[in-house]
């Protein structure tokens, strides 16, 4: 195990699909009740980017017993393709809009929001199953 990994138990995997599932509701509730997907298209993906990443987590604990602690990334996204370079690449994804989505000026563009969307249920549905 490295030193930015930690390991994983049941409660834990437990605790993080709650939290992935709460993100997820939370970012299909703000996406219903805007009247404009673009006024709310940077609350939405960064919603979306928590659930992955608690997705990702949840994932990371089924298969490898340990899940990523730390501030890079890339070190959590290696992880996961220890698992599936597939997840991995959606699990990138996210990632490379979170700070386009809470940090900047800019808005996230409608594609871009569809595509976190996308991303977020895939690791969530995987998430669900991982054993």
């Amino acid at each position: 195990m490295t030193p930015r990994t930690v390991k994983a138990d049941e409660s834990m995997r437990r605790g993080r699909l709650v939290k992935a599932e709460q993100f997820a509701d939370a970012a299909v509730a703000v996406d219903m009740l805007a009247d404009e997907a673009a006024d709310v298209a940077d609350a939405y993906v960064t919603l979306c980017v928590h659930a992955g990443i608690a997705a990702a987590d949840v994932i990371c604990a089924a298969r490898l017993g340990e899940y990523s602690r730390g501030e890079n990334h890339d070190e959590a996204i290696a992880l996961l393709s220890a698992v599936d370079k597939t997840l991995a690449g959606h699990l990138r994804a996210l990632l490379t809009m979170k700070t386009l989505a809470g940090y900047s000026h800019s808005p996230v563009s409608a594609d871009r929001a569809r595509r976190a969307g996308r991303a977020m249920a895939v690791l969530l549905d995987a998430a669900r199953t991982a054993r």
